[in-house]
């Protein structure tokens, strides 16, 4: 059994699924047990613009089995497409939906990314928060690639454990890479990229109230807890993201959308 033909909105190209939250969480749960296998990434306007420089990267957002919208500008975009289904799927908050459904599905997780000790600190999180949901193993990642060493370990231990919902909790494009690359490769059935979610959750980042959310601007939000390390992200992307999604909406200029 394959997953039902979602729809996808054309955001410079790279193709963002028209869901929303509760139909994101329904396929989770039909390829889950159907024994479907693929990655899920959570687009917002900082993946669509690493990935208008990155063809790699806008092949393997293309050739998700999901790419959900996280952020409004998404949203936005797939409703004067006229998918007007849309929603907002928002890292943290599918991961809390997820791990809900969790309980009562037995599906089991793994908790990948984070700076050293907070994935271990999620996993407290999440249990206390859903008694009786099955986080199976943990591993904080060093900052850059995995020494072979270090890939063999992490091989072994999914092997063990054989997670249904293999979550990474890394930055883009670094989290998609890692999907594309290891999905086919280690003993898990979903992967999912979910970004800072780890930190959301663990509160270390602090949420923006829902108005900011529904308003689109939680990155003005998120830009003011860490000025230092996204100014480049929002005040240099946000500008070129919105004068080429004008071209784009106005028929000025045309980005293919390229699956597989």
């Amino acid at each position: 059994m394959e997953l039902p033909e979602i729809p996808r909105a054309n955001v410079l190209g790279v193709g963002v699924s028209a869901i929303n939250l509760p139909e994101a969480v329904e396929l989770f749960r039909q390829a889950l047990d159907n024994g479907i296998r693929g990655y899920v990434c959570v687009t917002g306007v900082h993946g669509v613009m690493e990935a208008r420089s990155d063809p790699c990267l806008r092949r393997i957002l293309n050739s998700s089995l999901l790419s959900a919208p996280d952020g409004m500008p998404m949203v936005w975009i797939g409703r004067l497409q006229r998918l007007r289904r849309m929603g907002r799927v928002f890292g943290p908050d599918l991961m809390r939906a997820v791990c809900q459904m969790s309980v009562s599905k037995g599906y089991t997780h793994f908790l990948y990314g984070g700076k050293p000790g907070v994935a271990e600190h999620l996993r407290t999180v999440l249990v206390e928060q859903f008694p009786g949901l099955r986080v199976v193993g943990v591993y904080s990642p060093p900052f850059g690639p995995l020494s072979e060493r270090q890939e063999q370990e992490l091989r072994s231990i999914v092997a063990r454990v054989k997670p249904d919902i293999f979550w990474v909790g890394l930055s883009t494009p670094k989290q998609e890479r890692f999907m594309a690359r290891y999905t086919k490769a280690m003993d898990t059935r979903l992967m999912v990229g979910v970004g800072a979610a780890f930190d959301y959750l663990c509160g270390n980042i602090k949420d923006a109230p829902d108005w900011v959310k529904n308003a689109g601007l939680q990155w003005l939000h998120r830009f003011a807890q860490e000025p230092g390390r996204l100014w480049k992200r929002y005040l240099y992307n946000n500008p070129r993201f919105l004068w080429g999604v004008t071209l784009q909406l106005i028929g000025i200029k045309t980005y293919p959308l390229h699956r597989g």
